[in-house]
């Protein structure tokens, strides 16, 4: 069961970093204009990201399991149209429908993981197993899309999801069972659109203020405050309405608030430093994108040690101290990587990239245990929406308020550049990508010096991202104090507390669980409060025994969700 909802995540985190690799071979066949190239790019996360919260609150209504199974009918359809697809429009298309599937898959396989499996001991460990996949994900994509591009054409990339959807479909359906929420009332459809305008405007106005000239741009603005609008009139809805997609309760518990927030923080430094990090490994030490992927290498293989151990961190060491270690662990790498300079030190961006790994996905896993542990049985895809939400949200504006950071260190270095004509150095300020062209086009001594001074200050912009990174991580370790300070169930959310482990264990399948609750007439296992019991799939044996427990979310680094990183993508999740 845990290998097919496995499975959705891997394609998924794959399918948001993969067609990175694919541009300029999509650009060369199908010939997209530049505003195209950039939906083609961006309808993916966008559509996911704007259309979590409704495809969670739907799953608790009328199924998870259900939506889960759509989700993977309508991701396997719509990668086969994108592989095949003729021109520009039909690929957007084809992306906005896989970001409509990713947002169907994404919340259900947190909240089927959150209701099958609801011992937090148990739970935990599963969440291991589930980061590392993700972290597993947001590496592969980039070199798999390589592996592709050299063997066949661009739209292979999109293919290799088929198969895997074909497979999965008719296996979740014998082993996934089907959980739904409270049914009480109508499913809220004005707040699910409100709710979907309102992220969607969020996330395209800092989009354009990270990628444009600036927040205050009618680009960035008007978007901007659009979505804060709808996302004002959502929680006025929900708080007004009897049956409320999103219980806004949950955000008076310090906890899961505070969760939310750590998740925002943790992708904010991520996604904004992994992308710098590309920048500058490929700009200034001049390695190609093969090389630069195995050099965050090391980043994505620690976020994978950090969720297999993060089952008995998280029990040793309890939340609050998990996740402020996690975000000091990982302030400690920022500040380390300063020491990157012109030339290329390999064994310490390593260590560093290592640390920081372990770092972010030892905050990441805390807090998305914490928020999903917090969250009430029958309001779980809710909360799985909201966590991978934030998570989207974090890595958008990681991207604009570092990229801001970085652009207005970098800009007066390169506008200083003696030697230079006055409209070259104009030019060359809005990037060193766009530096290095206007370097190539002059020639000679003037276009060397021009090539000096960009790198020098794309290095100075460098360090003044890490450091503003460094300040925020040390923030989020402060936050991370309101958490609480042992792993225990948070009152109401009808879960059993964890038992101490057996002689030898560690809290997995071998360590002890906790007595079922009163069981339902004729079963085996229980209900929690306010949660319709989970049924089995066609063929499926119905359990017994003690509560199962596993994932609850999704703390690896990059998967993406799109949504993510790889950031600008994650490394994950």
């Amino acid at each position: 069961m845990l290998v097919v909802l496995c499975v959705s995540l891997l394609l998924v985190a794959i399918d948001a970093t993969v067609l990175h690799v694919a541009v300029p071979a999509v650009s060369e066949d199908l010939r997209p204009g530049a505003t195209e190239l950039l939906w083609i790019v961006d309808a993916y996360p966008l559509a996911a990201a704007a259309l979590l919260i409704l495809f969670g609150t739907l799953g608790d209504r009328v199924g998870r399991r259900r939506v889960l199974l759509l989700g993977y009918g309508l991701f396997g359809v719509a990668s086969a149209v994108a592989a095949f697809a003729p021109s520009p429009l039909v690929l957007i298309g084809a992306r906005v429908l896989l970001g409509v599937g990713g947002a169907m898959i994404m919340p259900a396989t947190l909240s089927i993981l959150r209701q099958v499996f609801p011992d937090r001991r148990e739970r935990a460990m599963a969440i291991g197993v589930w980061s590392a996949v993700a972290a597993v994900g947001a590496a592969v994509g980039p070199l798999l899309g390589g592996f592709l591009l050299e063997h066949f054409w661009w739209g292979s990339v999109f293919l290799v999801n088929i198969p895997l959807m074909v497979v999965s479909l008719p296996v979740g359906r014998l082993l996934l069972p089907e959980s739904t929420g409270d049914r009480d009332g109508p499913w809220d459809l004005l707040g699910a659109a409100t709710a979907a305008a309102g992220v969607l405007g969020l996330v395209l106005g800092v989009k354009h203020a990270g990628a444009g000239p600036g927040p205050a741009h009618p680009a960035a603005l008007v978007p901007l405050l659009g979505g804060c609008l709808m996302l004002y009139l959502f929680v006025r809805r929900q708080k007004r309405i009897k049956h409320p997609l999103v219980d806004m309760a949950m955000f008076s518990r310090p906890a899961f608030g505070t969760s939310v927030g750590c998740i925002v923080v943790a992708m904010l430094a991520l996604v904004g430093l992994e992308l710098v990090a590309a920048q500058y490994l490929q700009l200034v030490l001049g390695l190609s994108p093969l090389e630069t992927g195995l050099r965050l290498l090391p980043l994505t293989f620690a976020a994978m040690a950090a969720g297999l151990a993060g089952s008995r961190m998280l029990h040793r060491l309890g939340p609050r101290l998990m996740v402020a270690l996690g975000f000091l662990l990982t302030a400690s790498a920022v500040l380390g990587l300063t020491v990157m300079g012109q030339h290329d030190r390999p064994l310490v961006l390593a260590a560093g990239f290592l640390v920081l790994g372990f770092g972010l996905e030892t905050t990441l896993f805390g807090a998305y245990e914490s928020m999903l542990n917090e969250a009430p049985a029958e309001q779980a895809g809710g909360a799985a929406a909201i966590g991978e939400t934030s998570y989207q949200l974090g890595a958008g504006i990681g991207i604009a308020l570092l990229g801001s950071v970085m652009n207005a260190a970098y800009a007066p270095g390169v506008l200083e550049a003696r030697g230079v004509p006055g409209p070259a150095r104009n030019d060359a300020a809005h990037s060193i990508g766009e530096a290095y062209e206007v370097a190539g086009q002059l020639g000679g001594a003037a276009g060397e010096t021009l090539r000096a001074a960009a790198r020098t200050a794309f290095v100075h912009g460098l360090h003044a991202t890490l450091v503003v990174s460094a300040v925020l991580l040390f923030l989020g370790a402060l936050a991370a104090l309101r958490l609480p300070r042992t792993a225990e169930p948070a009152p109401g959310t009808g879960l059993a507390p964890a038992a101490p482990a057996a002689p030898g264990g560690s809290g997995g399948s071998g360590g002890a669980t906790a007595p079922d609750p009163a069981p339902a007439a004729g079963s085996g296992e229980s209900a929690a409060p306010g949660e319709r019991k989970q049924q089995p799939g066609p063929g499926t044996a119905p359990r017994t025994g003690g509560p199962q427990a596993v994932p609850g979310a999704d703390g690896g680094i990059g998967a993406q969700r799109g949504h993510g990183l790889s950031p600008a993508q994650t490394v994950r999740r």
